[in-house]
């Protein structure tokens, strides 16, 4: 068996509640053999629900561990996740990179782009492979046009820009690649339209509103195929987690780390550019 560790800053929220069962579909599918064996988290109380981290280990049947080390030193591979918290992600990376296991990071990755590039860095230092992502990414309906658009337009919600603005800015970068100049917010109500230039003179459009609905939407043009609307409605997280499990086994990152850090890049261009609408902001 495969032991896997889930690093958080509380235990009880969406992913870490859903992440068990889909590892064991997967394993079932696959004809793998990973298994959320050890749970570490720094907050012993969920704000989200009042659970405990030892009241979620006796519903999921996993171990607490007592210390951040301890679970590195007790696991095979690593989930650093705190998905709403990524303002901790740089000190859980500072110990758990040092392992040397390979690791995976949940969305949001760091705060800024700074603290990405810093991120990377110890994961460099210490030959450790990691990756990053939001499951959106691995939407069949993107995984079409991945690179090959000229323009395009990503539609997306949630409760906050901050929060969910890194779901739309990876699908973005999936179709698009890298190379975004500058950024300009224009808000109509509850509407916020970021509109992109690239380098290379392209252009592209986010759609964001908190009341739109999940999952997503996108428009994308290419030279081969005129614009049409094309509403995500793969199986997504699914997809994340055998690469997950698939990364776990070989180590391979089947994409560019370039592509997240264009991601944090322009995530917070996106977050300084909706407070002055109309202006450019240089990503």
């Amino acid at each position: 068996m495969k032991r896997i560790g889930f690093i958080d800053y509380y235990i009880s929220e969406w992913h870490a509640n859903n992440y068990p069962a889909w590892i064991k579909q997967a394993n079932e599918e696959l004809g793998e053999d990973f298994e959320v064996k050890y749970v570490w988290a720094e907050k012993e109380v969920s704000p989200g629900d009042g659970r405990t981290t030892a009241e979620w280990c006796k519903a999921y049947g996993v171990e607490q561990c007592k210390t951040i080390e301890e679970i590195c030193e007790k696991s095979d591979y690593l989930f650093i996740l705190a998905p709403s918290d990524p303002e901790t992600h740089l000190r859980y990376a500072e110990t758990v990179l040092k392992y040397g296991k390979n690791t995976y990071i949940d969305k949001t990755f760091a705060p800024d782009y700074e603290t990405a590039c810093k991120i990377f860095k110890i994961a460099e230092e210490n030959g450790t492979k990691f990756f990053t992502t939001s499951a959106l990414r691995y939407s069949d309906e993107l995984t079409a046009y991945a690179g090959k658009c000229d323009a395009a337009t990503v539609f997306g919600s949630g409760a906050s820009v901050e929060e969910y603005v890194i779901h739309q800015t990876e699908m973005l970068v999936k179709l698009m690649g890298i190379g975004a100049k500058k950024v300009r917010s224009e808000r109509a109500a509850d509407q916020f339209n970021f509109r992109f230039e690239y380098k290379d003179g392209r252009k592209a459009n986010m759609i964001f509103c908190e009341t739109y609905g999940l999952p997503a939407g996108f428009i994308p043009h290419t030279t081969e195929q005129k614009s049409k609307y094309v509403a995500i409605q793969s199986d997504f997280f699914k997809n994340l987690i055998a690469d997950i499990l698939r990364f776990f086994r070989t180590g391979e990152v089947l994409f560019n780390k370039e592509e997240t850090l264009e991601v944090m890049k322009m995530r917070e261009a996106i977050i300084k550019a909706k407070g002055r609408d109309g202006e450019w902001t240089e990503i």
